[in-house]
């Protein structure tokens, strides 16, 4: 669908003409709808909805602009919403299991002497010592194991 700019009423300012816009038609038949109901054109309940759309895209941006501050260490924490918060808070734990899949903790801890225990692909535990080699512990394995 086109939408043209609406008719002017008599004694009514001419709108300024804008330029002609496709619409999906399902869009349109529901501007049309509620326009009716709001005293409105279709192209008038459309660039209402565009309008609203842009003014919360914008709230989003400033809000996203904060998160991302907080994130950084720009901005303390406190200066945020509670739902800003819980965004915060998952982007925080996302960036912390992310960088804990990525670090190889035995391999750091071994180069310092230590002897971890993890589970090996089968589920059993296994010691791993710092000079390199490793034994089978006698413990049962852990049905449904997920090896990280």
């Amino acid at each position: 669908m086109t939408i043209k700019s609406p008719r002017p009423t008599r004694g009514a300012k001419p709108p300024t003409p804008g330029k002609p816009t496709r619409i999906a038609p399902d869009v349109f038949a529901a501007a049309q709808e509620v326009g009716i109901r709001e005293d409105r054109s279709a192209a008038e309940q459309v660039n209402h909805w565009a309008r609203v759309g842009q003014s919360v895209a914008l709230h989003q941006s400033a809000s996203r602009r904060r998160i991302e501050a907080v994130l950084m260490g720009a901005l303390p924490m406190s200066v945020l919403r509670p739902d800003e918060l819980e965004i915060v808070n998952g982007e925080l734990d996302a960036l912390i299991t992310a960088k804990a899949l990525a670090t190889p903790l035995g391999a750091a801890v071994s180069a310092d002497g230590v002897t971890t225990v993890a589970l090996d692909d089968q589920g059993r535990f296994v010691e791993y010592r710092p000079d390199g080699s490793s034994t089978v512990l006698d413990l049962p394995p852990v049905v449904g194991a997920v090896r990280a």
